[in-house]
């Protein structure tokens, strides 16, 4: 009588599951090793198995512990868990529990804690800035803020790596880390961090490192602590296991003790945070440690298209090394869908404006914005693509990191060139912008310290777009720039409602979008630059071709891939794509804005009155060298600021994202007459030549010029 409703639940469990999750989810009580590729439906296969082992009685539901790496994965499996056990009519499973490492050991620490240590208090260090600034000061170091939080991520590596401060110095010099002081310096922070955290009124603070490693001591070092955890919980279920670092396998191990009866589910492929000291090792010794492991291949991919599928199956495929070894070939299982898009452009700015012409046409074609990703490397790169959709009226939101203008560093920058302009400071802008950047991290070279770094390419990216700003303006000053940046920074509030997502490859682990644009993908940002410096076969830049595959699974659907010649408009177009595209992406596309005419590659743009070549960006858009005598309708250009004004007005947005002056000055010089003479000018592409082209063709006619004058001006 007890049976039957068990063998129901058991059945409703696997039904509508492939046969490669119903292996999984059936395997014997014991060592079980998933491996289980992009899309496979690892969430539910893992959870399935818990219900599985539940319903069947070989497990009571309290005496499963499944840990994952962050509280949005344990949310989900915990959600996942309670639907079941709705669905079963109360089998338990939704009291299983499924938490982050950290908070089980937090969880578990806090139990123990009175019996191993006596009464002697702990508190939690939420965060350990405060406490290595104090370290870093008395070892003699002058530590920025970004110093200071690249010191707090060593030792984090460190302790999750389970390298003591004596250790470090030689340990860093194995792993090559990009550290940002000498190692021994850095060891001598570490051991002054570990000391300020006893405290004089004898409570000790504990890290979130700490947690792991008093909760494994209290198990190893105490059998009574030892024999009753392992009393409380007999199952183990870890998602995410290429991920763990040495810290965190030795706290599964103590779970564990002699034990077998643990789940594991990783996919070396997405190994992307080793920065961190997660290895995939584990996972990939998991059979050699446990020989009568079962070990499940899921490579059914049920969330991205076929045509997506196989372009990641084609760009890990060249992936070299141990990881390698061990890949999935996925398999698409949903229908056809559209082929991903490779496209070249000339330079960041036509990259971002493509990509949201792109987007607003998905968006009008009844894809939610909701459902759009822009991924890119690094979060500096976020910059043109907020500027490109805020211009669109295309709402966003940055995950994972600000975006630029509300970054600390740049609205330090602002500030900075406040004062610089109520110093009247003189000189051409960029220098005096650069100087002024200067103290504030911007270096010649790029940093050690990945904070550092960061910073650095938040102030590069601000220092390339004032040169932009000036090559556009060369009249512009320091007052009228600050003024422009501000207009930009106030255009870019969150937005009310749910958009476009733009974030780093790193911050889409774990997520999927119907349309993804993976943008950027040049040698040198992808694999960043700093990976390459390692050779070109070595594991950063494996991990970096990983990263690319972890952005391309992301997609459902759509998937568009781009990478630009140049930063700037004008700028010498010395990259190239990605090496991770050899071989898969076809022959460079160019810009394919079909209302535009493809100037012929290689072409240089010369000059309509002289005839020389063309390498200012302001000069590219007036399409004639800046000394050159100008033919300006200077009526028209008043009657073509004042349009632009009542348009900026009327679209709530600064004068600038309807059109720049020197695209009016060009406007009102050539006198274009149709829309194929309007495109022409450089910064007028197909979304605003519908947007704005009737009404500037109106202008220039209005003005009565002649036809025939026109065309003569066109063909000069």
């Amino acid at each position: 009588m007890v049976r039957m409703p068990t063998e129901v639940t058991c059945s409703s469990i696997i039904d509508d599951l492939d046969d490669e999750q119903r292996e999984a989810v059936l395997a014997a009580r014991g060592p079980v090793c998933v491996l289980a590729g992009a899309g496979t439906g690892k969430t539910r296969t893992i959870t399935r198995r818990i219900a599985h082992l539940v319903s069947s009685g070989h497990v009571a539901p309290g005496q499963v512990l499944a840990v994952t790496f962050t509280s949005r994965a344990a949310g989900e499996m915990r959600a996942r868990l309670r639907a079941l056990d709705a669905a079963s009519g109360g089998m338990g499973t939704a009291t299983v529990q499924a938490m982050t490492f950290h908070a089980a050991a937090r969880r578990q620490l806090a139990y123990f804690w009175p019996r191993v240590v006596g009464n002697t208090g702990w508190e939690l260090l939420d965060t350990k800035f405060a406490v290595v600034a104090q370290s870093a000061n008395r070892a003699g170091l002058q530590a920025s803020t970004d110093d200071v939080r690249d010191l707090a991520g060593e030792i984090e590596w460190a302790k999750g790596s389970l390298i003591s401060p004596e250790a470090y110095p030689a340990a860093v010099a194995a792993a090559s880390r990009d550290i940002p002081f000498d190692a021994a310096k850095v060891a001598a922070v570490y051991t002054g961090y570990e000391a300020l955290k006893a405290r004089r009124d004898g409570t000790t603070l504990l890290d979130f490192d700490d947690l792991l490693l008093h909760t494994a001591a209290a198990i190893e070092n105490d059998a009574a602590v030892a024999q009753e955890f392992r009393d409380r919980y007999r199952c183990f279920v870890v998602d995410e296991y290429q991920d763990v670092t040495p810290l965190q396998q030795r706290v599964l191990d103590a779970w564990l003790g002699d034990r077998d009866d643990l789940t594991v589910v990783g996919d070396a492929n997405q190994t992307i945070y080793s920065f961190t000291g997660a290895t995939p090792q584990y996972l990939l010794d998991f059979s050699r440690r446990f020989p009568d492991a079962a070990v499940v291949r899921l490579e059914r991919d049920y969330r991205s298209t076929p045509q997506v599928v196989s372009l990641a199956n084609r760009v890990i495929a060249a992936a070299r090394g141990r990881m390698a070894g061990s890949r999935l070939h996925l398999v698409g299982q949903r229908d056809p869908g559209p082929t991903p898009t490779f496209t070249e452009h000339r330079d960041e700015v036509a990259e971002a404006a493509a990509v949201a012409k792109n987007i607003k046409r998905l968006i009008a074609a009844g894809t939610a914005a909701s459902e759009i990703a822009v991924l890119y490397r690094i979060n500096a790169q976020s910059e043109v693509y907020e500027e490109a959709l805020t211009e669109a009226g295309i709402p966003f939101q940055v995950r994972g990191g600000e975006g630029f203008f509300s970054r600390q560093e740049v609205r330090q920058s602002l500030v900075a060139l406040q004062r610089a302009a109520e110093r009247e400071i003189e000189g051409p802008l960029p220098e005096i912008v650069r100087a002024v950047l200067e103290p504030l991290g911007l270096t010649a070279e790029p940093p050690a310290g990945t904070k550092a770094r960061e910073r650095w390419e938040a102030l590069t990216a601000l220092a390339e777009l004032v040169e932009e700003e000036v090559a556009q303006r060369p009249s512009l000053d320091l007052p009228a720039l600050l003024a422009e940046l501000r207009q930009r920074a106030d255009a870019r509030h969150p937005p009310v409602v749910q958009g476009v997502t733009l974030a780093s490859l790193h911050a889409a682990k774990g997520l999927e979008w119907d349309a993804v644009f993976l943008v950027g993908l040049a040698d040198g940002t992808l694999p960043i630059s700093h990976a390459l410096t390692h050779g070109p076969d070595s594991e950063p830049v494996e991990e970096e071709r990983r990263l690319l595959y972890v952005g391309i699974t992301r997609a459902r659907m759509h998937l568009a891939l781009s990478w630009a010649l140049a930063r700037a408009p004008g700028g010498r177009q010395s990259r190239k794509p990605s090496r991770f595209l050899n071989g898969v992406a076809p022959q460079a596309s160019g810009d394919n804005s079909p209302s535009r005419p493809r100037r012929p590659k290689g072409a240089t743009p010369r000059c309509r009155v002289c005839n020389a070549a063309l390498t200012a960006p302001a000069a590219i858009v007036l399409r004639r060298c800046e000394g050159c005598p100008s033919d300006i309708d200077e009526n028209l250009l008043t009657e073509l600021k004042d349009w632009r004004l009542r348009t900026s007005k009327e679209m709530s947005v600064p004068a600038y994202v309807v059109f720049t002056d020197n695209t009016l000055i060009a406007i009102a010089e050539t006198l274009p007459g149709d829309d194929a003479a309007l495109v022409a000018i450089p910064g007028i592409g197909a979304r605003k030549l519908e947007q704005f082209g009737a009404d500037i063709i109106a202008l220039v006619k209005g003005r009565g010029r002649p036809a025939g004058d026109i065309g003569h001006r066109q063909t000069s």
